[in-house]
């Protein structure tokens, strides 16, 4: 019998909506906070605002530092020939015999030497490379041939042998005709290309559903099941990839998870996350998605050197027979992405985690088709990013139980369920705090001449000064992992590039602050955001 892991609909317990009203309450209570503090005393308020500041100061040296030794990581992977690497498991003791004296070629690295001695040791207890498959699932709504079709090629044109990649087009019918047409237009074209190209509809208005990616995907997944169960295909040694109509995976994506899922003996128990850089039309954003855009690449290079902390995010890759066991995705979140890190690990009893692949799959930065439209979209966009929050209330309803209910350890738990928390309302406080809460202490006590309240706005402004310093570590990194600069746009354009991140205080607060503050708003309210709204993807010509 499967485990109940949807999110409740309708009526919640009063736990479940005091800990959806949670992270709303101490984000606005983290501001109120600091006004409360300066009106009883204004050293109170300074004390406050300095222990906020100077975590922040600490976590800039980290971001820099794990930015630049993140991205050097992506590089030494991006060099690995992982396609040789795998021909080495079909035999790994002929393959250990002859690299112990090689001469350290791209693909030869100590962790490679160690799994060939592994897997040696321990037998046929490892899958075979020749019977390894691929599924790639991409999603689509009403994107343009001109969107999805590179996305396509990108897969083809992977190292990875394409007749052992099944793709499927999981397209909504409320996309209308027009998405009908694209989807057999695609189909016709790479007739022949892959193992397989599957077309999977997904019908309009099921019960049970809310508007989104996650209903999509499971809906695909549920019509890949029967077709491997058709064709005799061993289950087991079956990778899942989930995809968004504008991914361009790197080609040798596709090769590095298959190497790290025959190498690692849980591999049923374990999901396979890229690095996600937000760099396909970068040239073409506006500033302000420009400047978002690279910052959720920086958090997601970030991300992948914090391998404890670490959560599906957008495309990733896991186990069909894992996904199948566990009902594959939700259909109740419109974040189905963050919120499968957390199904998996109840679903697996706490025996679960995600591994980094240290490859990036390029996605679009926000465009549309004026900088109006852009500005409002890239809000959009965040706000449902934001809306991760939600899985506050859904991990925090299984940990605080009774111990003969709880599905995973509590001290297991509360450090995933902590950081979850603090995630979340630091992306609201943060921002607002530190860029106008040094003047709050002065305001809250105008007719005394409290000597820290009139000097905390200069202190704060010196320390700001040095945590900026983490700003142009990342700012140069930036340049590095730039595309190369289209014909199109003239060298000035490398101007702009810098002179964006002047931008970072106003984009902080817009796309950060009150984003991840809308969406708490609703989960407090009990406004549920139930609607995947998808941006926009304009190609500009």
């Amino acid at each position: 019998m499967r485990k109940n892991l949807e999110i409740p609909q309708g009526k919640r317990t009063k736990l479940y909506r005091f800990l959806e009203i949670l992270p709303g309450a101490i984000s606005y209570g983290a501001i109120i906070l600091l006004f409360l503090l300066s009106w009883l005393d204004p050293v109170l308020g300074a004390i406050y605002l300095f222990i906020i500041i100077a975590t922040t100061l600490v976590k800039a040296i980290s971001v820099a530092y794990r930015t630049v030794q993140g991205y050097e990581v992506i590089k030494r992977a991006e060099r690995v020939d992982w396609r040789r690497r795998i021909e080495d498991l079909a035999n790994p003791h002929e393959a250990y015999e002859r690299l112990i004296d090689d001469d350290g070629k791209s693909y030869h690295f100590d962790e490679h030497i160690e799994n060939l001695k592994l897997m040696t040791a321990m037998g046929k207890e490892y899958p075979n490379p020749t019977k390894i498959y691929h599924i790639v699932i991409m999603t689509a709504y009403n994107e343009s041939l001109e969107v999805i079709d590179p996305s396509i090629k990108a897969v083809q044109d992977n190292t990875f042998p394409n007749d052992h990649i099944i793709f499927t087009l999981a397209y909504e019918e409320r996309g209308g005709e027009d998405m009908e047409q694209i989807a057999h237009t695609l189909k016709s074209k790479y007739k022949g290309i892959f193992k397989d190209f599957i077309l999977v509809k997904h019908p309009s208005n099921l019960s049970g559903e809310v508007i989104g990616k996650g209903p999509n995907l499971t809906y695909a997944g549920h019509a890949i099941a029967k077709y491997v169960d058709s064709k005799h295909l061993p289950v087991e040694n079956i990778i899942v990839t989930s995809l968004d109509s504008d991914n361009h995976m790197h080609p040798k994506y596709l090769d590095s998870v298959a190497y790290e899922f025959i190498t690692h003996p849980n591999r049923q128990r374990l999901s396979y996350q890229p690095v996600s850089l937000f760099m396909n039309n970068i040239w073409d954003a506006p500033a302000p998605s420009r400047v978002i855009a690279v910052s959720n690449s920086f958090f997601n290079v970030i991300s992948t050197m914090r391998p404890h902390a670490l959560r599906n995010f957008a495309s990733h890759s896991q186990p069909l027979q894992a996904l199948e066991a566990m009902n594959f995705w939700s259909k109740r979140t419109i974040v189905e992405d963050g919120h499968q890190y957390w199904r998996s690990l109840f679903f697996f009893n706490g025996d679960y985690a995600v591994l980094p692949i240290r490859i990036p799959i390029y996605q679009d930065a926000v465009v549309d088709e004026s900088f109006l439209k852009t500005v409002k979209a890239q809000f959009i966009q965040v706000r449902r990013w934001y809306y991760g929050a939600s899985d506050v209330a859904y991990v925090g309803s299984k940990l605080f139980v009774k111990k003969s209910r709880r599905i995973v350890p509590f001290w297991q738990l509360f450090p995933k369920f902590w950081r979850l928390l603090d995630g979340h309302i630091t992306l609201a406080i943060m921002a607002p705090l530190i860029t106008f809460g040094a003047w709050v202490p002065m305001i809250m006590n105008l007719s005394t001449h409290a000597m820290v309240a009139y000097n905390l706005p200069n202190i704060v402004s010196i320390i700001e000064t040095f945590a900026m310093l983490g700003l142009v570590a990342t700012i140069l990194v930036s340049f590095r992992m730039l595309p190369k600069r289209p014909a199109k746009y003239r060298k000035g354009r490398n101007l702009l590039m810098l002179l964006q991140w002047v931008l970072m205080p106003i984009t902080s607060i817009l796309y950060q602050s009150l984003a991840a503050y809308y969406a708490q708003t609703r989960l407090m309210l009990g406004i549920y955001m139930e609607k995947f709204d998808v941006t926009k993807k304009v190609i500009k010509k």
